[in-house]
């Protein structure tokens, strides 16, 4: 893997639906996309929920989250396929292949 982080996983509110992302396009919570401070915009990552085993693949389309001990601010689908809309929050790994990021680099 040529990425992995651990830490505390969030999603966005609903009050998010429909604004512009870091990548410009608008926000769709029924999107499996995702916010992260650093990763290339256009990475497709996987997110498993190391709570549950349970994982998705997502598109790094915004910047976040603005919360500090957050690592990723996940779509409510993405939230749900991972179980964490009741919670609001789980400990997860983000994981990526070179593969992935440098096809996002070459989106630029």
């Amino acid at each position: 893997m040529a990425y992995t982080q651990q830490g505390t996983a969030s999603w966005y509110g609903p009050g998010f639906n429909g604004k512009k992302t870091a990548s410009g396009n608008l926000y769709n919570e029924n999107r499996m996309t995702a916010a992260h401070r650093k990763l290339p915009l256009g990475s497709e990552v996987t997110v498993i929920n190391l709570e549950n085993g349970k994982r998705v693949e997502v598109v790094i389309n915004d910047r976040g989250p603005y919360a500090h001990s957050r690592i990723i601010d996940l779509s409510k689908a993405a939230a749900k396929r991972l179980d964490i809309l009741d919670d609001g929050t789980a400990k997860v790994r983000i994981e990526a292949t070179s593969e992935q990021l440098k096809a996002a680099e070459n989106l630029r």
